[in-house]
């Protein structure tokens, strides 16, 4: 059993050539590599976080063959990697028993017991050539390899132009203080996706990975403070990035973009709470990550109108139900510009370096329910003040409520496994329906200060602007009465 830990990058086009110069070396290598993924026609190993391939190295005809099988290893760059060599030169038949007794192969036993009797039929394949080089720095020892190729699918493919960084052996932050650098001289963009991830897909007739959602996490009663703070930020950073991959190609669907705007909040939800807990966070960085929430936020108020009010204002016969269409709308361009700026690919390389196991400080510390619970108890004192006087709230207020609320649920669900599940659960049953009713209230008065914006020019915008003056006022009723029971319970780490 070993693990891989490596990170991707997507190149741009306009720096293939000086990239390419860059890893060609003296003792670079040039390999052609073939590779079959097989998986059940439901997909039974993909949705375990499960890959299966035989991969040849060499000339056709004469090639060596490995099998391998990877598993999620509770990072965004790391995985559990299981390896058989095979031998060659003819293609063998790919046999699932030759993981078992590997941590790997018991979850693939589990999966295909689950499955019962389902086969395994080979859903994709890749062809390309790569050239590697190896790099020697601070006693570490990494991998670059230039991958250019192809995935095909059916009647279908997909380009591959990527560089990874793997290490070998020795300190993970070397690893990513290299890749640091290569960022910032060729523009690399990180693209957490695996080639199996797209593979998947294209087998489907997909060009886009599927959005990726929220994991539970299960922390460890034994866990220390930080060993807990890096286990919520891998957990929040496995959301983030694959999602953050998709988008700044360019081509995306408006669930990616709602992932990735919950994975950032709950990574802000980690870093304002438990901020202090890690070592490695560099300064200012919340603050970045709220530049982020804020820049795609507008493309995703105008989604969340296409997705609730504007079917709701056509069904009320609304004139104007949708914006024209010289009113700007949410370019999927500007938000995928936003992920491929250099600051943001930065960003992710300094979180990735704060997800990394960390030394906790000498001496004793508070029980762990005590660190983690101590945030939760000061944020739901200022929800149960504000709750109780939410009648005079103005909207600037009423939103600063909402997104305490929605911190205060993000937070609970990181740590939750630490306390009994059935008073977890309730408690965030309350949070959710007051965050989405206060989301609703929020949406209505975004879409009604537009549409009255709008009537100025266009008369046809009265109607809805008066349809959402009143589900506002409607709306606020039901806030009222969702969070005057909400200010009078405790949270589950209270009992």
């Amino acid at each position: 059993m070993s693990y891989e830990i490596e990170l991707k990058f997507k190149i741009p086009t306009t720096r293939l050539a000086s990239l390419l110069r860059a890893v060609t070396i003296g003792t670079a290598r040039v390999e052609n590599l073939s590779a079959v993924y097989v998986d059940t026609q439901q997909e039974h190993l993909a949705n375990a976080g499960l890959s299966m391939r035989l991969r040849g190295t060499g000339p056709a005809g004469n090639k060596a063959w490995i099998q391998t099988l990877k598993a999620e290893g509770g990072s965004a760059i790391k995985r559990i990697e299981h390896n058989v060599a095979l031998g060659g030169p003819g293609r063998p038949v790919l046999d699932p028993r030759r993981h078992h007794g590997s941590e790997a192969g018991g979850l693939l036993e589990n999966t295909i017991a689950a499955a019962e009797g389902v086969v395994l039929i080979e859903r994709f394949s890749i062809e390309v050539k790569r050239t590697r080089r190896l790099l020697r720095k601070d006693g570490s020892l990494i991998e670059i390899a230039l991958d250019e190729g192809e995935i095909t699918a059916g009647e279908g493919s997909l380009r591959i132009c990527e560089i990874e960084f793997e290490l070998v052996n020795g300190s993970p932050a070397t690893l990513l203080e290299v890749a640091q650098r290569w960022v910032k001289r060729y523009g690399l963009l990180l693209d957490t996706r695996s080639k199996s991830d797209r593979g998947y897909r294209l087998a489907i007739g997909k060009t886009t990975v599927r959005p990726f959602k929220v994991c539970p996490l299960h922390l460890s009663q034994h866990s220390k403070p930080r060993q807990s703070f890096v286990a919520m930020l891998n957990n929040t950073l496995s959301q983030i990035l694959p999602n953050a991959g998709q988008i700044q190609e360019g081509q995306f669907d408006p669930e990616h973009l709602h992932q990735l705007r919950v994975g950032l909040r709950r990574l802000r939800t980690i870093l304002r709470l438990y901020g202090g807990l890690s070592q490695q966070l560099p300064e200012h960085i919340e603050a970045k990550v709220a530049e982020i929430i804020r820049k795609s936020g507008a493309a995703r108020d105008l989604d969340a109108m296409a997705e609730t009010l504007w079917p709701a204002l056509r069904a009320a016969n609304a004139p104007l139900a949708e914006l024209p269409t010289h009113v700007p709308t949410s370019t999927q361009l500007t938000v995928a510009t936003l992920l491929r700026a250099p600051a943001t690919q930065s960003l992710w390389i300094a979180l990735l370096r704060a997800s990394h196991p960390q030394d906790e400080p000498p001496g004793s510390f508070h029980g762990l329910h005590e660190v983690l619970a101590a945030p939760l108890k000061t944020l739901e004192e200022k929800i149960r003040r504000a709750a109780d006087r939410f009648a005079e709230l103005g909207e600037k207020e009423r939103h600063h409520l909402r997104k305490r609320i929605k911190r205060l649920r993000y937070a609970a669900e990181l740590v939750g496994s630490l306390w009994p599940r059935r008073q977890v659960q309730k408690f965030l049953r309350r949070l959710e329906k007051a965050q989405t009713t206060l989301g609703q209230l929020n949406d209505a008065v975004v879409a009604l200060n537009l549409y009255r914006s709008l009537a100025r020019e266009d008369p046809r915008a009265w109607f809805a602007a008066g349809w959402l003056a009143a589900r506002k006022e409607a709306l606020l009723v039901s806030c009222a009465k969702i969070l005057a029971d909400l200010a009078i319970r405790r949270g589950f780490w209270r009992r």
